[in-house]
């Protein structure tokens, strides 16, 4: 394998690993890696690097290839490998398959890191630029879910022409070149045993497979134009920050009339009282009295949905977390919800009185006597 790429030591696990070790070797760097989570330049570059040898890797004959010859062929390497990826993806909140790398890493786009036609929409039939649109989460939201409409700026099927192109009461005509199918096929002989055919957009038509001889005013034949549309959106709760949703077809439309889909990235932001923490969990910060904790007593503590009482049992020490049940967020794709877990701070006065001062001494010799 000098040269090529060695795909067990980019994914960190041994030749004979299992399906569930390369699978769980995988998932972890995706997450490390993925270009929505990991800003930095390279990150997508991995991204890619890490996908390949998870496409090769989890797949019998493909693996079996790359064992005995030491590479696949380029064209091979994500072709069928759909579901062994969207499970992973899916579990992460990334969407599927064919959304993350076509958003991310240019598939199913001539020249894209899987060439022309991994997903089957060959001879110029593409789909639409996907939209990416950020929405913003409070812990409540996370909490109860979210509803909201929203109007999204796209390119979309064009109303006067109902997308046909053509000019209201007028028809486009069947291309005769590719005999409507937008695609023609030119065939390539390397020599008397083997020979080529490959499938491209047809050159008259531009892919349409049909000729417009007169043109829509509004959208000049494209059969796209400019629109706002507006969508309500439902996000569950529990989820988690980075996280994204996918509507299917409501992305901007292509020249071959594809629609691509909406993305939306979802950004939950930072509490000023609590800190979020994995399985659902919060963090809150309690500042109490020396007496609080020597004593015991019960103080009002917030929690995401009102303030409640939290018992402080006598003697607690600093530092200290206590839980209180059940009073997290909700665990996204799981039942139940996380604890509210409450770190006991303790409060040392800055002034103190002299009589204050005195019965501090006071107690701190009847301490050490004691």
């Amino acid at each position: 394998m000098s040269g090529k790429p060695n795909y067990y030591e980019i994914l960190g696990v041994q030749k004979g690993a299992g399906k569930e070790e390369i699978k769980n070797a995988y998932r972890k760097l995706a997450l490390q890696y993925h270009p929505d989570r990991n800003k930095d330049k390279s990150a997508e570059e991995k991204f890619k690097e890490i996908s390949e040898a998870y496409a090769v890797l989890s797949d019998d004959e493909k693996r079996k290839r790359y064992d005995t010859y030491g590479h696949v062929g380029p064209e091979e390497v994500f072709r069928g490998s759909e579901a062994n990826f969207d499970e992973i993806f899916r579990d992460m909140g990334f969407g599927g398959f064919r959304d993350i790398f076509e958003q991310f890493l240019g598939g199913g786009r001539r020249g894209g890191f899987f060439g022309d036609d991994l997903f089957g929409i060959g001879g110029g039939r593409r789909k639409g630029r996907d939209i990416v649109y950020d929405m913003e989460l409070t812990l409540e939201d996370v909490l109860k879910g979210k509803k909201e409409e929203v109007e999204v700026p796209r390119i979309g099927r064009c109303d006067a022409c109902s997308g046909t192109g053509a000019a209201p009461g007028t028809k486009a005509r069947r291309c005769t070149v590719c005999d409507g199918q937008g695609q023609t096929k030119r065939v390539y002989t390397q020599n008397r045993f083997s020979t080529f055919v490959t499938m491209e957009p047809c050159r008259t038509c531009q892919g349409r497979g049909q000729i417009i001889e007169r043109p829509c005013g509004n959208c000049r034949g494209t059969g796209r134009a400019k629109q706002v549309k507006k969508l309500r959106l439902e996000i569950p709760p529990g989820v988690q920050d980075g996280m994204a949703l996918q509507l299917r077809g409501e992305g901007e439309m292509s020249d071959s009339g594809i629609p691509g889909d909406l993305v939306v990235r979802l950004r939950v932001k930072p509490d000023p009282k609590f800190e979020r923490l994995e399985d659902g969990h919060l963090l809150y910060n309690l500042d109490a009295k020396f007496t609080d904790l020597a004593l015991g007593t019960e103080l009002r503590v917030p929690t995401i949905e009102g303030t409640e009482k939290l018992k402080i049992p006598q003697g607690t020490a600093a530092n200290a977390i206590l839980k209180m049940k059940g009073r997290g967020l909700p665990r996204y794709g799981s039942s139940g919800r996380g604890d509210l877990l409450v770190k006991i701070n303790v409060k040392v006065p800055s002034r103190l009185s002299e009589r204050q001062k005195s019965l501090l001494k006071e107690l701190d010799r009847e301490l050490d006597e004691g």
